[in-house]
């Protein structure tokens, strides 16, 4: 499983949550049968979530992180409960680009940058607590780094990473956020612009075996770590037959009944988890009243 990693400096300065999701963008791999590309836009859309779903609250809350730029991929979104336990899904997971002028993989191509990121907090009761922000890169470490700074006014580093082999699989994925407290003055953010040149890319420290632990204290060097907790998350999708009839229904009478007079069955795939669930047309007449 997955390994998540909160923490805080001992002057009250920095938090800062690490992750190896190297297991989950496997699992979104193997769901989707993604390309390369969208691997490790989802992958890395899938570890933000879960850093962020693991500050929530509340046992029952959710967060949503939708980026659609206008780029082959369609909208990447992502959904993590309170614990970190996260998924995804992509508009087009097997679109494709070649390697960019770097020789990386082209996730800013893939996710274009005329559009929106957003990120939509619901705790179950009201309504949901939505942000936005315009994509800055497609790369999406840098749009979340500009959406806390300018929507939250939290100024953070988001550091996001996907190995992908040239098999399609999931060699390495993870990711880090560092985000400044109250209690931080000027010296506390020329230590972290000092220390973040020299780091190697997220995907491979994974790669070369570091635990969110060592990637949080080789982010703040110089700084002292209290763990605030650890704990293993996984690619879980909580989709149920209940939920799919939900939104039957929300297509309202006269569309089921069509549905039902159209079609002897009717199948309805998860987006997440692409599981598959089957109504009689006798059955969706029954949901339509």
């Amino acid at each position: 499983m997955a390994k998540l990693l909160r923490a805080i400096t001992t002057d009250g300065a920095v938090l800062a949550t690490a992750l190896d999701s190297t297991d989950m963008a496997a699992r979104a791999e193997q769901v989707h049968q993604s390309s390369a590309t969208v691997t490790a836009a989802m992958g890395r859309l899938l570890t933000a979530a879960s850093m962020m779903g693991a500050a929530l609250k509340n046992d029952g809350d959710t967060i949503t992180l939708r980026i659609s730029g206008g780029g082959q991929a369609g909208a990447v979104i992502a959904v993590s409960d309170a614990y970190g336990n996260a998924r995804v899904t992509a508009g087009n997971p097997r679109a494709d680009l070649p390697l960019n002028s770097k020789g990386k993989l082209d996730v800013g191509g893939i996710i274009g940058t005329d559009g929106y990121l957003s990120v939509i907090r619901d705790s179950g009761t009201g309504e949901p607590q939505t942000g936005y922000s315009p994509i800055v890169s497609g790369e999406i470490g840098e749009d979340l780094t500009y959406f806390f700074a300018n929507s939250e006014q939290i100024p953070t580093v988001c550091a996001l990473g996907v190995l992908v082999s040239p098999d399609l699989t999931v060699a390495a994925s993870g990711g880090y956020l560092l985000q400044l407290l109250p209690g931080a003055d000027e010296e506390t953010i020329e230590r972290i612009e000092k220390n973040l040149p020299s780091l190697k890319p997220v995907s491979t420290m994974v790669h070369e075996g570091f635990a969110p632990l060592a990637m949080l204290q080789k982010a703040l060097e110089g700084f002292e770590l209290e763990v605030i907790e650890e704990r293993q998350v996984e690619y879980r999708c909580d989709c149920s037959r209940e939920r799919v009839e939900r939104v039957l229904i929300s297509l309202g009478t006269s569309e089921l009944e069509k549905l039902a007079e159209e079609q002897e069955m009717t199948e309805v795939a998860c987006h997440f988890c692409e599981k598959r669930y089957t109504f009689t047309s006798s059955e969706i007449r029954k949901l339509a009243h």
